[in-house]
């Protein structure tokens, strides 16, 4: 019996400690307030909606003690200046695309998509676990951030477009909504490539100011109402095979926090990633159901186009490689762990999915 008082006691003791401790430590830790400008409208529920999750799960994981306040494109810097926003201590953090700023530098783009590249399961293993992450942040840092993978929009769609495309001619002079290095690469076959901010797409389209756009997926593209004046949808998004969104952090803002709140940052970021492919692979089939039932005319950009876009892709990798180190060892990188990647998942993926294609059939 006094064995079990003693251990009873001790046991009381210890939790009594713990709870004596626990406050002791969150009342050491400062109380620390950011705000966050979007690259996003607020209509768009997924992808801004990631980056509220994001925020929410930093202030739930320290208590309340450390919180970032979201603000969507135009309410504190437009869509596309967010980047800079950053940079210079306008604000503490963005949520952004890293490819609307290529016309900065192209190695942007490696960090979020660009052209015949990693698909959106290679990209989590190149930062997770294949030296991406440490890799980006060597060049942001030359932009005075630091920025953390915070969503992945999975693999995308080519466009909409008013016209028919039947061959490479039919894409000359076409005025096209398209982002990051896929709008440089479109333009050797003829294309005018515009960088246009989410929210300002669809009254691009209407008016007449652009002829194409491309942006995400049928949920997305759904919600901007692009089926409403192109019903031509096109396929397979040669232009980004899965795009990974950003939570971008002032340098010297992010050197200052607790280690604490930079794990809480770091676990939240990861968390926001995986929910939101997760959430398009949900809702991109069901949305495209719905967008063939109001007649949208869903097809193949033709063979010809596709290779001729790859050539010129390989063409231009090469140039700008040449004259810029960095962008051509990011390249060779996500290269070399994209072929091992396909090595496997060719044998894997492909195969396990051509099996189930044949078993329904027969």
């Amino acid at each position: 019996m006094k064995r079990r008082d003693v251990l009873t006691s001790t046991g009381a003791a210890l939790l009594a400690g713990a709870a004596v401790a626990s406050p002791a430590i969150a009342q050491s830790l400062p109380t620390i307030r950011w705000r966050a400008t979007s690259s996003f409208p607020k209509s768009l529920d997924i992808t801004y909606g990631a980056a509220e999750q994001f925020c929410r799960h930093v202030s739930e994981l320290t208590e309340g003690r450390f919180t970032i306040q979201q603000f969507a494109a135009g309410e504190i810097v437009p869509g596309l200046q967010a980047l800079d926003a950053v940079s210079n201590g306008t604000v503490e953090a963005a949520y952004t695309g890293m490819l609307f700023y290529v016309g900065k530098d192209p190695t942007f783009a490696l960090t979020a998509s660009v052209p015949f590249l990693m698909n959106p399961r290679q990209q989590h293993a190149w930062y997770y676990h294949g030296g991406g992450l440490a890799m980006t942040n060597a060049f942001f840092q030359k932009h005075n951030v630091y920025a953390l993978p915070c969503g992945n929009t999975g693999m995308q769609w080519g466009g909409w477009f008013r016209k028919e495309i039947k061959s490479v001619g039919d894409l000359s002079g076409l005025k096209m909504r398209i982002a990051g290095l896929a709008g440089t690469i479109a333009a050797r076959l003829g294309v005018v490539p515009q960088q246009i901010a989410p929210g300002d797409i669809y009254p691009a389209l209407e008016r007449g100011a652009i002829d194409a756009v491309e942006y995400i997926g049928p949920y997305d593209d759904e919600k901007l109402g692009f089926n409403k004046v192109a019903q031509r949808y096109y396929a397979p998004g040669w232009q980004e095979g899965g795009t990974v969104f950003h939570g971008v952090f002032n340098l010297a803002k992010w050197n200052e926090l607790p280690p604490l709140y930079k794990k809480a940052v770091e676990v939240a970021a990861q968390a926001a990633t995986t929910d939101m492919l997760a959430h398009y692979d949900q809702k991109n089939p069901e949305a495209l159901m719905r967008l063939v039932a109001q007649g949208v005319q869903v097809s193949l950009f033709p063979q010809e186009v596709l290779e001729r876009l790859y050539v010129e892709a390989e063409a231009y990798y090469k140039e700008v490689s040449t004259t810029n180190p960095e962008f051509g060892r990011m390249l060779a990188h996500q290269r070399e762990f994209q072929r091992k990647g396909n090595m496997y998942h060719q044998v894997a993926d492909f195969q396990y999915d051509l099996m189930m294609l044949r078993l329904r059939r027969s």
